[in-house]
This record gives C-alpha cells, structure tokens and sequence, in this order.
C-alpha cells in the first residue's frame, strides 16, 4: 500500500511540474529569427497584422524582452499532433507575442522569434 501512495504521490508531483511548464511564459528575451536582411519585424499596437505599426525591429534583433505571448500550440497540441494537425492550428490561431524592444512595447508575430538573451 504504502508503495502504491509513493508512486501516486510521484505522478502527482510530474503532472503538476508538466502543467507549469505548459503554463509558463517562455524565455525571458527573444531574438529575432526569418525576416530577411533588409527586412524588419514590426512592433503592433494588437495582437494582428491588421493592427497599426508602431515601430519596428531589424532582422538580427536580440534583447527583445518577453512579456507574455497568445495563441499557438499548447503542450498538449504540441506534443500529441501530427505536422498537417499542428501547421492548421497556427494558421487558425497563431501566436502573438507582447514585448518591449528598446523601451517600446507591443506586439510582433510569434513565429519570427526564438529563444534569445540580453547582454548589456
């Protein structure tokens, strides 16, 4: 019995540490990633490429911080779908994502960031 509540107790434990990764934030800074050199990531007052542009940053942006980020994949999604199931969930519900680059805020298309620091 005892060894049944201990391997309960361990289930427990690992579910509740894959929901809070599930949950999480991501990376505290991004860096920009396919925006072609000449090109820029526009910053958006919403989370739409209909929304107005309200600055920009360049193709080999870094130090873009990370505030939250909606839309995409969840974990669940992420971890249990096929390639065609996952490319028609980003299509209907792609992922924005709110930061601040340069002590301007907004919104940029989550697809062209990937994990990043910030050295200064």
């Amino acid at each position: 019995m005892k060894s049944c509540i201990k391997w309960l107790v361990l289930w427990l434990v690992v579910l509740t540490a894959a929901n809070a990764l599930a949950e999480a934030d991501g990376p505290d800074h991004w860096k920009v990633v396919g925006v072609a050199a000449g090109d820029v990531l526009n910053i958006r007052q919403e989370p739409s490429g209909k929304s107005a542009k309200i600055g920009e940053i360049p193709p080999n942006g870094t130090c873009v911080k990370n505030i939250k980020c909606v839309g995409g994949l969840t974990f669940e999604e992420f971890t249990t779908l096929s390639e065609a199931e996952k490319n028609k969930i980003k299509k209907e519900r792609p992922r924005w994502c709110y930061i601040e680059y340069k002590g301007l805020k907004g919104w940029v298309a989550g697809r062209y960031l990937r994990e990043g620091s910030c050295e200064q």
